[in-house]
């Protein structure tokens, strides 16, 4: 549901906000006052185009943001594109500078239009003059005409998942196979070349750390013979010092005991110089004993080699490994190849007889539901001021190339509005108002088509319709009214009208005002109690004077639409 929409700087709007709530939220006001321009600023944070046009003159910047309540879906769109969602609402805004240039944010971070687009379908849907065809292109009349139907295509998507995943791999292994055969010679040289290496990881620093030892050999021999020496062995070693340094604490412990800890201090440090020394004598012997030319020529053909292997397959051993077992399991490939294509090519089969059969079964009640669906919005549209003639066409596109996880039906509503004219595509539809009305009967019929509604959806939560009213009035606008209230039932509308026989339809009323204020035109958008919904039903009744009998018009007729 929408929770707030506001406009600063935006067109002629200076600031504006409107918190709308659940049912029917309709919007009036005088001509001109800016009813449209609140449509488009809500159809512009659904992901429409944006133009320098609608900033306000004078101002650097208009900014448009609105609030949603969020919903799983969405919350889902947001985590696939690396943006917060706080659980309960999405909060969208857009800047459009003077300059053409623009920002997006989603929940105060940064964001694309790419994102606004992908969250409008599951946030709203806006009929606005400029944006109803846009919208309800050919995925939308599908997805309409399967809510009507109550179909689930999760059958059709596993098959269609399952075909494709196979159909691919095949057509890999298929398509390669040439550029493999002219590879086995490259991919036989390269395996043989890294498993004769005998790799294991590490080994290359292990090396690299031995070849600074046998390099350095004469003077780490020497380093530990002395260190040795000045520990243990020399006429001053730290050894013999501490050692008559502890006699001479024991002799000073014997008298007084506060010596005692000492002793065994002085203890641990022989201890520890002792091992200390012990270490550094047989570094020292096994430095001199295996310092050799061979070895540490050895050491460096090996690195040698290492590089080379690592400069053709990877940065490291583990790279280059990696890189070996994935040249085995290719050439294995090639070598189980008819084995693995006979496989695949069975997988393929069975896998594209299951999508059949299920993309055959979806079609056939998309089929029969179509049927059902065009007769009853037939009904709703004539009902509408209209006189039209409705079909909804169901064509299975049993081409492979026009299989999807949807299913293979092309569905498209096609309309005559005149007696006489061919049906042709919606897109063809004259008018905005026309096309409105039409999107209105559709619901309408969705929504009453089978009694009872919806517990899965796959339409919007908010519908927007704006200008439904032109060229209605009577009793057609009061059947577009009822057909509203009867579609605001299930998902919020918001509604732009010029007529009191819808106006007084609303759960909330909305009244856009324009007035002047220092030479500058502002808008105001005012939520209506009941006295001042009277009135301005009242006045769209009787024009700019309100008269006694206008206004006990216009409370019979919100009385009457109660």
């Amino acid at each position: 549901m929408l929770v707030e929409l506001r406009a600063e700087n935006y067109a002629v709007i200076d600031h504006a906000i409107a918190v709308f709530g659940p049912g029917l939220n309709l919007l009036t006001g005088e001509t001109g006052a800016g009813k449209s321009i609140l449509v488009d600023a809500l159809a512009l944070l659904m992901g429409g185009k944006a133009s320098a046009e609608v900033v306000r003159h004078g101002a650097d910047r208009a900014v448009v943001s609105c609030v949603f309540e969020s919903t799983s879906i969405a919350d889902t769109i947001l985590e696939e594109n690396g943006i917060d969602s706080t659980g309960t609402e999405i909060i969208l805004r857009r800047e459009i500078l003077a300059t053409g240039k623009g920002r997006v944010f989603v929940n105060n971070q940064p964001a694309t239009v790419t994102v606004l687009k992908l969250l409008a379908p599951e946030l709203a849907l806006v009929h606005a003059q400029t944006e109803t065809l846009s919208s309800f292109d050919q995925a939308q009349q599908r997805i309409l005409l399967d809510r009507f139907a109550g179909l689930e295509s999760a059958v059709v998507s596993a098959a269609y998942a399952e075909w494709r995943a196979a159909a691919d791999k095949l057509n890999d292994l298929e398509e390669g196979e040439q550029d493999r055969l002219r590879m086995v010679d490259l991919w036989s040289y390269q395996r043989k070349e890294i498993e004769q290496a005998q790799l294991t990881v590490g080994e290359d620093e292990a090396l690299e750390n031995e070849k600074r030892v046998l390099a350095n050999a004469e003077k780490l021999f020497t380093a530990a013979s002395s260190a040795f020496d000045q520990l243990y062995e020399g006429g001053n070693s730290a050894e013999g010092a501490l050692r008559a340094a502890q006699r001479n604490l024991e002799e000073l412990a014997h008298y007084d005991n506060k010596f005692a800890e000492a002793v065994q201090q002085l203890g641990s440090a022989r201890a520890i110089v002792g091992d200390l020394s012990a270490t550094l004598r047989d570094y020292a012997e096994n430095i001199g004993g295996s310092a050799s030319p061979e070895r540490l020529a050895e050491i460096e053909d090996r690195l040698v080699a290492l590089d080379r292997l690592k400069r053709k397959y990877g940065s490291s051993l583990a790279e280059v490994i990696a890189f070996g077992a994935s040249v085995a399991e290719k050439l294995s490939e090639v070598e189980d190849r008819d084995a693995l294509l006979n496989q695949l090519r069975t997988d393929v089969a069975k896998a594209r007889a299951a999508y059949v059969a299920a993309a055959q079964s979806l079609s056939l009640a998309r089929s029969a539901a179509a049927d059902k669906l065009a007769r009853l919005a037939e009904r709703q549209i004539n009902d509408l001021a209209m006189k039209v003639r409705f079909e909804v066409s169901v064509s299975a596109q049993q081409s492979e190339s026009a299989w999807a996880a949807h299913g293979w039906d092309a569905v498209e509503y096609r309309i005559a509005t005149n007696p006489g004219e061919p049906l042709k595509p919606l897109d063809e539809i004259a008018s905005g108002g026309e096309m409105s009305r039409v999107m209105l009967a559709l619901k309408v019929s969705v929504e009453e088509g089978t009694g009872k509604p919806r517990t899965k959806t796959a339409a919007p939560r908010t519908l927007v319709f704006d200008e439904i009213d032109i060229g209605i009035g009577g009793r057609a606008a009061e059947a577009v009214g009822h057909k509203l209230k009867v579609l605001s039932r299930v998902q919020q509308v918001l509604c732009v009208t010029h007529l009191p026989q819808i106006a007084a339809f609303a759960d909330q009323h909305f009244l856009i005002e324009k007035r002047e204020d220092r030479g500058r035109t502002k808008v105001q958008v005012r939520l209506l109690d009941d006295r001042t919904r009277v009135e301005e039903v009242a006045r769209m009744l009787s024009g700019a004077v309100v008269t006694e009998a206008s206004q006990h018009h216009a409370s019979e007729m919100i009385a009457a639409s109660r």
